[in-house]
């Protein structure tokens, strides 16, 4: 098959693809189309080519929507990332994902140029005295020196990848460059866009789950994957030819990225907004008579609380990237609203299992059945079945589940049962009818907004300050965001080292839902004899540093995320190793 936006454009060119929420701005297929394509011959211009794997660190906008469908047309791997990301978070999986490139806008150029070739560019055009025509002069920008890094080029072992985080990686705006390195897309020149044949098990997308920061998982999602999974997805929610889907969260994670795909297969349209603003969002629904969105419980909650319902015209609220809590769930039920909790996770493509409103309500906790195609089972340590009741690990399989994690086959082999069904980290159960109810994570993930917080991440970020001698990081359950944030620091010998201090040094080295919000100090680290951190005294001390325990000192200050990035995922919600619950769709 081509590019799903050329199969769309042929049989509906003129109905409505991508409204923008703060323009009102309106795109036909064909409009959409006609941006794809002049993308698709720019960066063919620019030497990318089919099997490139093209990473993007952009925040929502039209030019982003067209890049994916751009990406496709070329017969390209797109590797969104979040621009929220650090220099520091961003190179890793640059490295990780074996970026040919990296696109992004004036507003993610300077973590893009520190995070894929080290820094130190030239702003404003370079040294006034260098010789435009002189590639060493000019740089990136020069397009003649713009050179694609190949994927067949980088080290083929997982180990080596690390090693391999310095190369550099070229960088192309989609806006006017302020750095001599990076070319304008708009620079480029016109190339050849190839004829691409796509199949079924061609990798059309790589998302990133949580991961440390030297090694964050990727997870390849094929043709087939996304085919699948929009397919099941139709069949639980339903699909009307005016159908509109407001897109809040951002569109490097599944919940964000998968509606633009969904919405040209079904050949319906989808609002897209640049950021979460719950009263605007609202009001969106409202303005664009939206039929759909995705939300994590913090959004839907706060959604509510600025304007006490929303608007009859929606027909699904999806609700995943968390747990949500059951006052939420019938407050949903009290004033009509449409809720489909929903569990999934970046492996599956979205959604594994989704309830039905009715479902949701009868059955306060349950996200529902298993999708067309995707079967959960109850598992226990060893492996085996469990029956209707019982606690378990969820472990899913079907034709929407990732085979495994790009040049990660230890965490693949960790990841796969013996029968090659996939072990989701979390633990729940179905009940005699069949319905699942997740109930907890099997690791020590943080979801917090909706976002996916590795503690080990964090705990090495802050370990990096010479005035901490030792650290444990844990969630801390939160009315709000489901779990906050919240380290335990040992300070060295004479420190003067307080809470502030701790959480400026975070603020350079992590995203904003990662900085600890409870910030709590002990004279040490509670562990084991075999020096494992003790969570439930490390989460004991850092309960009544929160609550103001006179043996403890905390810092309870900034809230998870800033905004709506707090909220992507619906993410989000990036869950467990082993899957990224923020990310359901």
């Amino acid at each position: 098959m081509r590019d799903w936006l050329s199969h769309r454009v042929a049989a509906t060119p003129d109905a409505e693809a991508l409204v923008l929420a703060d323009s009102g701005e309106s795109l036909t297929y064909a409009d959409l189309d006609a941006r794809a394509e002049e993308l698709a011959s720019r960066f063919a211009g620019l030497g990318i080519e089919p099997g490139d794997h093209l990473a993007v660190v952009l925040g929502n906008r039209a030019a982003y929507v067209a890049l994916v469908h751009a990406a496709m047309r070329l017969g390209v791997r797109l590797v969104p990332c979040s621009d929220r990301l650090t220099a520091a978070e961003l190179a890793p999986k640059l490295a990780a994902a074996d970026a040919t490139a990296l696109v992004c806008g004036d507003d993610t150029e300077a973590v893009a140029v520190e995070a894929a070739l080290g820094g130190g560019g030239r702003e404003g055009g370079g040294d006034a005295d260098s010789d435009p025509d002189d590639p060493a002069a000019t740089g990136w920008r020069s397009v003649d020196g713009f050179e694609p890094a190949r994927v067949d080029d980088r080290p083929a072992d997982a180990a080596e990848v690390a090693a391999s985080s310095d190369s550099p990686v070229p960088v192309v705006s989609l806006d006017d460059p302020a750095d001599d390195r990076v070319v304008g897309v708009e620079a480029a020149p016109d190339g050849e866009v190839p004829e691409v044949r796509w199949g079924r098990g061609d990798t059309l997308v790589m998302l990133f789950t949580s991961g440390t920061t030297g090694s964050p998982k990727l997870v390849p999602l094929t043709v087939g994957n996304v085919l699948a999974s929009a397919t099941a997805s139709a069949f639980r929610l339903g699909v009307l030819p005016e159908d509109r889907y407001l897109a809040t969260l951002s569109l490097h994670h599944t919940g964000g990225i998968m509606p633009l795909y969904r919405a040209t297969l079904y050949g319906t349209s989808v609002v897209l907004r640049e950021s979460f603003d719950p009263g605007g969002a609202v009001d969106d629904i409202r303005r664009y008579d939206a039929t759909g969105v995705s939300l994590v419980p913090t959004m839907l909650s706060r959604m509510l609380d600025a304007r006490g319902t929303l608007p009859d015209s929606l027909r699904a609220v999806l609700l995943g990237g968390a747990p949500a809590p059951d006052a939420l769930i019938e407050r949903c039920r009290d004033y009509s609203i449409p809720v489909h909790p929903t569990w999934g996770m970046t492996e599956a493509a979205s959604q594994i299992a989704t309830a039905r409103p009715r479902e949701a309500f009868d059955r306060v906790g349950t996200v529902g059945r298993p999708l067309l195609w995707t079967d959960v089972s109850v598992r226990d340590e060893e492996g085996a079945t469990l029956p209707a009741g019982e606690t378990g690990e969820l472990v899913v399989s079907g034709p929407s589940i990732a085979a495994g994690y790009y040049r990660d086959e230890a965490a693949t082999d960790a990841a796969l049962t013996d029968d090659g069904a996939l072990r989701t980290g979390d633990g729940g159960y179905r009940d005699e009818d069949g319905y699942v109810y997740v109930l907890n994570r099997l690791d020590d993930r943080i979801i917090s907004g909706g976002e996916n917080v590795d503690p080990g991440e964090v705990a090495a970020a802050l370990r990096e300050h010479p005035e901490v001698d030792d650290v444990a990081v844990a969630g801390l359950p939160d009315e709000e965001w489901g779990e906050r944030v919240a380290a335990l620091v040992a300070a060295a010998d004479n420190s003067e080292l307080d809470a502030a201090s701790v959480e400026s040094f975070c603020r350079e080295r992590l995203a904003g839902f990662k900085i600890p919000r409870t910030i709590a100090f002990a004279d040490e680290i509670p562990r084991t004899v075999s020096g494992t951190v003790e969570r439930p005294a490390v989460r004991d001390l850092l309960e009544r540093a929160r609550e103001g325990d006179d043996t403890a000192t905390a810092s309870v200050g900034r809230e998870p995320a800033d905004g709506a990035g707090d909220a992507d995922g619906a993410g989000s919600a990036e869950q467990s190793d082993g899957g990224d619950e923020s990310d359901e769709e």
